[in-house]
């Protein structure tokens, strides 16, 4: 389980590529590096990946090819950064909500909107996640846990936009900071939403 409460970022250091299979090597700190095992969890951008190889500051972890379909560390280019959690441990203060690191799609930053001492960040949903979304949710992007500002319609009430405001600290803490429009992000809907939507869903359906 992880809070998306991104402890760093971390550099890609190299990728090795396979048939519908990669692994990345990463640079992490010696901090991020404490009490880290192999086939520990470890969040990228929010998708939790397994440690396969630990050479000092550069460790290994491997990517399957559903990963790399539906999650943005496919586009991914050796000098690349990435947002990092190490998974969170009982006793630990839960400052995000919790999180999976299992990705439900990608989402497109589509405007930025800047303020003295804000950002607001307006993403495209993909389809099939518009019902998890609404103002004052929670969400998980690119592993950083975010309140929901608003949500809109766009292409005749066919699909949604979701905004999100980020203070100087997540900015500066995190890859959102470099995000331009026309990026993509990975989004995690919050599990407790999707559990109650889904479950008011059925019964709604059995009452037909």
């Amino acid at each position: 389980m992880f809070t998306g409460i991104v402890q760093g970022t971390a550099t890609l250091l190299a990728i090795e590529e396979a048939q519908d299979f990669r692994t990345h090597v990463v640079a992490l700190s010696e901090d991020l590096r404490q009490g880290l095992e192999l086939g520990a969890s470890v969040s990228h951008n929010g998708v939790c990946l397994t440690v396969t190889a630990i050479d000092g500051e550069r460790i290994s972890f491997d990517l399957m090819r559903e990963t790399l379909r539906i999650t943005n560390l496919g586009d991914l280019d050796v000098g690349d950064y990435v947002n990092i959690e190490r998974a969170a441990r009982f006793g630990d203060e839960i400052g995000g909500h919790a999180m999976s690191g299992h990705v439900s799609g990608m989402a497109e930053l589509v405007e930025l909107d800047e303020a003295p001492n804000n950002r607001r960040l307006w993403f495209r949903l993909p389809q099939g996640l518009e019902r998890f979304v609404f103002a004052k949710g929670y969400i998980g992007i690119d592993g950083i846990s975010l309140t929901i500002g608003d949500v809109r319609a766009f292409a005749g009430e066919q699909g949604r936009e979701f905004c999100v405001d980020l203070i100087p600290e997540t900015l500066s803490r995190t890859t959102l900071g470099d995000r331009r429009p026309g990026a993509r992000v990975n989004i995690e809907i919050d599990p407790q939403t999707q559990a109650i939507v889904e479950t008011v869903e059925r019964v709604l359906a059995s009452r037909d």
